[in-house]
């Protein structure tokens, strides 16, 4: 005798899925506007995020409609000069993958080689799989990922990190995601001589340098947030600071400016203090002067002239 068939399962699945109300509902817009306010330009970084969010949530949608569906591989490589933010990306992408189920935890541990390779033998692995277990649920952010392999030193050990590496971002690609970063071009030799890595990364984002108009939001977004403003004409002193701080060496990028205005703060403290000669009220103590910035050693630098001289 024959059973009666069991009732599909696919009766009680939803035919059609509201994408703009799962975008919403899931805080993903949430974490896109708050990167808009936090960080200025990078607009093709925003938007390779928003592609990524995109895909996670159409695939979200076909497993909820019980379509044929297989977790997309997000290993990433960040590159770009420093102070272009590839840190501040990790730790909304960390957050983006949890709002969309991707990852259990959404915290992000990030480490430099020193972290994952050891001295002596039988130390790196150890170290390696440690700090894999803390990651694990979440991204693990490798900073200038291309000091793992030095082929000029036979004793180096970063090689088996690397190994491991590649093993558990093939075997927990649905429970990690690992993101390299570093300087392009030192990237791309990494992964011409590590060719596993390559395989495993499907994501490329490069970040790219801030104008000088944008690094001067980055100045005044950051004196914001810890209480501070430009008077007047302290904007302008700013704009030249960075028009000369770009021409020279080891530029980089925010974090040159961040460095900038923990300068500017420390001669504004010694100014006030050796010209108040009574009490000082809150503007004071919350405005940075032109003189504050100009006092940079940036300015002694002598710009060469633009114009023509005759012979």
């Amino acid at each position: 005798m024959l059973m009666p068939d069991a009732p599909s399962n696919t009766e009680s699945l939803p035919t059609s899925v509201d994408l703009a109300g799962e975008y919403q509902a899931s805080g993903v817009a949430e974490i896109l506007d708050e990167l808009d306010r936090e960080l200025v330009g990078l607009k093709p970084v925003k938007q390779r995020i928003r592609e990524t969010a995109a895909l996670l949530l159409v695939e979200r949608a076909r497993r909820a409609m019980g379509l044929s569906h297989e977790p997309p591989s997000l290993h990433m490589s960040f590159t770009g000069n420093p102070g272009t933010g590839k840190t501040t990306v990790a730790l909304r992408m960390a957050n983006l993958l949890h709002r969309l189920g991707y990852i259990r935890k959404g915290h992000l541990v990030s480490v430099t080689r020193d972290d994952l390779v050891g001295q002596y033998i039988g130390h790196t692995a150890p170290k390696t799989k440690e700090i894999l277990k803390k990651a694990m649920g979440g991204v693990l952010f490798i900073d200038e990922a291309y000091y793992l392999y030095r082929p000029d030193n036979e004793r180096d050990y970063g090689q088996e990190a690397i190994e491991i590496l590649l093993q558990v971002m093939e075997n927990n690609r649905d429970d990690l995601v690992v993101i390299l970063a570093g300087y392009a071009d030192r990237m791309d030799r990494f992964f011409e001589s590590n060719p596993g890595f390559r395989s495993r990364i499907a994501h490329h984002i490069d970040f790219p340098d801030y104008d000088n108009g944008e690094l001067l939001s980055i100045a005044e977004s950051m004196l914001s947030r810890q209480g501070y403003r430009f008077d007047s004409k302290a904007s302008a002193v700013m704009s030249d600071y960075i028009a000369r701080r770009r021409r020279q060496p080891h530029f980089a990028n925010a974090r040159s400016i961040r460095n900038a205005l923990d300068r500017a703060r420390l001669r504004q403290a010694n100014r006030l203090f050796e010209e108040s000669a009574g009490p000082v009220d809150a503007e004071q103590l919350s405005t940075i002067t032109a003189r504050d910035i100009a006092a940079s050693r940036v300015f002694a630098t002598v710009e060469p002239s633009h114009t023509e001289t005759s012979p």
